[in-house]
């Protein structure tokens, strides 16, 4: 189908092959009726909105090719535009995708009649209730493309109920009811559909434009891990308690300064801390314990040192002291293998009283500590989620007038 404008004498083609009774020049901006030749309706004076889409163009959607064969520029709340194509395809499938401020959503005329009117503030469609988000009227205010109807040249009455990402738009014009049930269509989904077009950019959020994230679905989520963590600690563990690995006296007589290797041992469950003890008789003196943990499997070591100093005495008619004669520290997260502790005990060296010194290691148990640290992450992740989605979502109800939060 091909027609020459009767006023800009440029021509707009269309492969689709259906009745059409008016067609309206996307250069001009003039309504013609289609009769045995074009007659002029109307100029539209407004001129808000130039097509982003081309009438004519093709587009893949569902699998399925569709043509744009027309589109409308309607105006509501006397600043708000939107623009309307109407797609067809071969066999004469209709849908139709609106665009507004750079928010998308397709969709298709469904048979179904509501009763709605203001007092109805939700709806009911396939066992879904939807949000009265919009009832308000607008008016044609461009028309580009063939149509097969006449434009209406009053006010539509347009009713709008939602949950995101899904809608169900009514639109009213004096008795006639016409009902469509449509999804928001992403940029991307776009830009596949049509090969890539130039899109305008995002402004603010759309009235089906779902969040980033469900907020209730990511909260199963993490509760389900929650579980399996807990319950993997579990069975892991239920076998698992302290486990003395070394204990040895030495005698700085024969040790001091020098090292000690003791025998090999094996380490089998989750990883948990290796809490080492050390005692010394230390009397206004010090001594020293530098134990390092060698993993035979890997040669990976890990050391640390412990001082003891104990210290007392009797100033201005009080007894004092300080320090203590047992001290212990941790080497975090050790998982199983075969390891070997090399040690070394130190003594002061003017100290002749002191001759003894005992180092312990036990593997300990493991904790819950991991747990509870992925309960604390995950929980501050879905406060924020939580809070990011109530913005969110104000943000796109701040439009309507039947916003939740107010």
């Amino acid at each position: 189908m091909h027609i020459a404008c009767k006023k800009c004498g440029t021509t707009t083609s269309i492969e689709s092959n259906f009745e059409a009774r008016y067609f309206g020049c996307p250069y001009c901006r003039s309504l013609f009726e289609i009769k045995e030749e074009l007659s002029l309706v109307k100029e539209f004076e407004h001129k808000p909105l130039n097509p982003i889409l081309d009438i004519g163009r093709k587009g893949i959607i569902n699998g399925k090719e569709y043509e744009i064969v027309s589109m409308f520029v309607k105006k509501f709340h006397a600043i708000h535009y939107w623009r309307e194509y109407t797609l067809k395809s071969k066999d004469d499938h209709y849908l139709y995708l609106s665009e507004s401020e750079g928010h998308w959503i397709l969709l298709e005329e469904i048979p179904d009649k509501f009763n709605v009117s203001r007092k109805y503030k939700r709806l009911t469609y396939n066992e879904v209730s939807y949000d009265l988000y919009e009832n308000t009227h607008c008016r044609v205010e461009s028309a580009y493309g063939f149509f097969d109807e006449e434009i209406p040249q009053t006010e539509i009455q347009i009713i709008e109920y939602i949950k995101p990402p899904y809608i169900v738009s009514i639109e009213k014009l004096e008795k006639e009811q016409k009902a469509y049930f449509g999804r928001h269509f992403s940029k991307r989904e776009i830009k596949k559909a049509f090969g890539n077009p130039e899109l305008p950019g995002k402004f603010g959020v759309g009235s089906v434009q779902p969040f980033l994230f469900n907020f209730y679905n990511v909260a199963i989520i993490f509760c389900c891990t929650a579980i399996l963590i807990l319950l993997t600690q579990l069975f892991m563990n239920n076998s698992r308690g302290e486990t003395e690995v070394f204990s040895k006296t030495f005698s700085f007589t024969e040790y001091n300064n020098k090292d000690f290797v003791s025998e090999s041992f094996i380490l089998e469950g989750a990883s948990a801390p290796l809490t080492v003890l050390i005692h010394s008789e230390v009397d206004n003196s010090w001594a020293n314990a530098q134990v390092t943990l060698v993993n035979e499997n890997t040669n990976e070591e890990e050391s640390a040192s412990q001082d003891i100093e104990y210290y007392h005495g009797y100033t201005d008619g009080e007894n004092w002291s300080e320090g203590d004669r047992s001290e212990e520290f941790n080497i975090c997260g050790v998982g199983q293998g075969k390891y070997h502790l090399v040690i070394t005990p130190q003594k002061q060296p003017d100290d002749t009283l002191n001759d003894r010194i005992t180092v312990k290691a036990v593997w300990k148990s493991p904790s819950m500590w991991n747990f509870f640290i992925s309960i604390l992450v995950m929980g501050i992740v879905l406060g924020i989620i939580y809070f990011a989605n109530k913005s969110f979502e104000t943000t796109r109800w701040s439009s309507s007038d039947f916003s939740p939060f107010n």
